[in-house]
């Protein structure tokens, strides 16, 4: 499937950010406010893929392949930005993943198959129109009975960063600040319940918290 040039241009500013952000990404995790959602996630998440082979999606700088690193049976964590790669790949695991430089909407033959998959903070940067090239590509890399976690931001008014834009598709977008002061465009969606159980399998399971939504389902 071609992209359109805003879809490439909006995939191009996405991976600029990271790239550019990936040295001071993980300061979101001290935030004060967010540490009851977190404590809950950190211990949510790596239950969900116990004893699994998982395949990440976007885990840039491998924040929460840590903690899933140590309870399944294998990762394989995938990203297209680099800077974030390089900071994954310099930490210590309990159990070594594996680190990939992959598209997600292209996920390569070459890594295999797994039981189960998980994506942190991906799913809002997925343009509505792309999602099904994302699931299709997704689950070419999934056995049948497969388990995918996703887990994602709520907006939170007054503690989100604002919507400073909305394109022709409904797609939604924030401007960022980074470190150096400088703004960047980001698209950043935040489907509601019924959106995601709209491109997902019924046995879809939705948890909201104060500040991020858990979700999992198997096919």
């Amino acid at each position: 499937m071609s992209q359109s040039n805003e879809e490439r241009s909006a995939s191009a500013e996405l991976v600029d950010y990271y790239r550019r952000r990936a040295a001071e990404y993980e300061a979101i995790y001290a935030w004060p406010e967010r540490q009851a959602d977190l404590a809950v996630l950190r211990e949510k998440i790596p239950g969900k893929l116990r004893g699994a082979r998982v395949l990440e999606i976007a885990c840039g700088t491998g924040y929460w392949t840590q903690f899933v690193a140590g309870v399944a049976a294998q990762v394989v964590a995938t990203d297209l930005a680099e800077e974030p790669l390089a900071i994954a790949r310099a930490k210590t695991y309990a159990k070594n993943p594996s680190f990939v430089y992959a598209d997600a909407y292209a996920l390569p033959d070459a890594l295999g198959r797994f039981d189960a998959a998980l994506a942190v903070f991906w799913w809002s940067h997925v343009p509505r129109q792309r999602i099904a090239e994302f699931l299709a590509s997704l689950r070419r890399r999934l056995e049948p009975g497969a388990r995918v976690v996703l887990m994602d931001n709520l907006f939170v008014e007054g503690a989100s960063t604002p919507i400073s834009e909305i394109d022709a598709q409904g797609n939604t977008y924030q401007l960022r600040r980074l470190g150096d002061g400088s703004q960047v465009r980001v698209l950043k969606n935040f489907p509601t319940e019924a959106e995601l159980r709209s491109h997902l399998p019924s046995t879809l399971v939705f948890e909201p918290l104060q500040y991020y939504w858990l979700a999992d389902y198997q096919y």
